[in-house]
């Protein structure tokens, strides 16, 4: 929901929906926010553990930052610090994937004192957030998109952990940047490839190739350039539960990458066993579906590109996405309560000669608001 109030330049919010959101976008503008009614009609009111560990972090990643925090946990005061970067070590809660927490990382990290190098652990993949492959090849591939010389910006799988009790470890390497260049994605272009990784830890490596022939037989239909890969961990790089889980991603004539998945049930959550075969269809239907949405990015990737957009330089950015998700929505709605910018959203009209129309194609365009970081040196 929108602000409640804003007083002495304190954005106050009511309940627990859109945290990381607001959390992010304060350290970025510098506003302080006051969070209440967190949970306070739940049988367990106040904030979870894992957005405790959030909070955690970004403490890590700043210098000066003011957290408060009720007895109940109901109500948090966050005054944002300086963001400074660095070597940093979090372990992750285990109730979400570390790609809950890379989103953050990578929406500051651009904007950090010194270039930042981050080593998190915990689950790698859950059927909740992104998983770390999702936010590799789709977010990091948004985002290499608004800056230059982008070789340092990287994301390395060193282990792999499924929930329940994780073990994964990865590393995110972020460089810093003075400020964003405007950006107008207005092509998507065409599917030219296809590829995956299936991972099977801690049971028979059999059943990523099952995985694999299965959606490799749907996916061959629609293209011929299909290749899949297995990730063998082994010991200590398979983490400490088992599961398994496949991601796949297209990429376009344009650079564009569309990235999907599908991870094995828990069984401790008393729901039936996942099938290989099933997982393997699953993943590859939605990557169909990610493709037939359309767009300069997929779904997950839509809030980073708006960002980037809107924290730009002084110039016009514009970019056509599929139907906006409604973490998109929101997120919209906080960039003008945070920053005062305003997108124009427009409809994009399908010529009636194209083969596949697709779903309901969407135009954004904002005027960067010039944002630079402060912190980084200059020669």
């Amino acid at each position: 929901m929108p602000a409640i109030s804003k007083k002495n330049n304190v954005l106050v919010y009511k309940g627990s929906n859109n945290l990381r959101q607001r959390l992010t976008l304060s350290v970025l503008s510098g506003k302080p926010v006051r969070i209440i009614e967190i949970r306070t009609l739940s049988d367990e009111p106040g904030l979870k553990e894992y957005e405790v560990s959030l909070v955690r972090l970004l403490d890590k990643l700043t210098n000066g930052t003011n957290i408060e925090l009720n007895e109940t946990g109901t109500v948090l005061y966050f005054q944002p610090g300086l963001l400074h970067g660095g070597n940093i070590e979090h372990d992750c809660n285990q109730q979400r994937s570390i790609g809950y927490y890379l989103e953050m990382l990578l929406m500051l990290g651009l904007f950090c004192k010194v270039p930042l190098n981050a080593t998190l652990r915990g689950v790698t993949a859950n059927n909740i957030d992104p998983s770390v492959d999702h936010v590799k090849m789709s977010m990091i591939s948004t985002l290499k998109k608004f800056i230059l010389e982008d070789e340092d910006l990287d994301l390395k799988i060193t282990k792999r952990g499924m929930p329940p009790l994780g073990g994964g470890e990865v590393i995110l390497k972020c460089p810093i940047r003075k400020a964003v260049r405007p950006l107008q994605l207005l092509e998507s272009g065409m599917v030219k490839r296809i590829r995956g990784t299936a991972y099977a830890l801690r049971i028979s490596p059999a059943i990523a190739n099952r995985m694999v022939d299965t959606a490799k037989g749907v996916l061959l239909k629609f293209l011929p350039d299909v290749y899949i890969n297995t990730d063998q961990c082994r010991g200590k790089n398979a983490g400490k539960s088992p599961g398994f889980g496949i991601n796949l991603y297209a990429e376009t004539t344009e650079g564009i990458f569309y990235s999907a998945e599908q991870v094995s049930k828990t069984e401790l959550n008393g729901e039936d066993p996942s099938i290989p075969e099933d997982i393997g269809t699953a993943a590859a239907h939605r990557l169909l579906q990610e493709i037939y949405l359309g767009g300069c990015t997929d779904s997950c990737s839509q809030a980073l590109a708006l960002l980037s957009m809107a924290l730009g330089q002084k110039d016009v950015s514009k970019i056509i996405l599929g139907p906006l998700t409604g973490y998109t929505i929101n997120f919209l709605q906080h960039l003008h309560e945070f920053f005062g910018i305003t997108f124009k959203i427009e409809p994009v009209e399908q010529d009636d000669d194209e083969i596949v129309a697709g779903a309901n194609k969407v135009s954004l365009t904002c005027v960067g608001i010039g944002y630079t970081n402060l912190s980084k040196r200059t020669i």
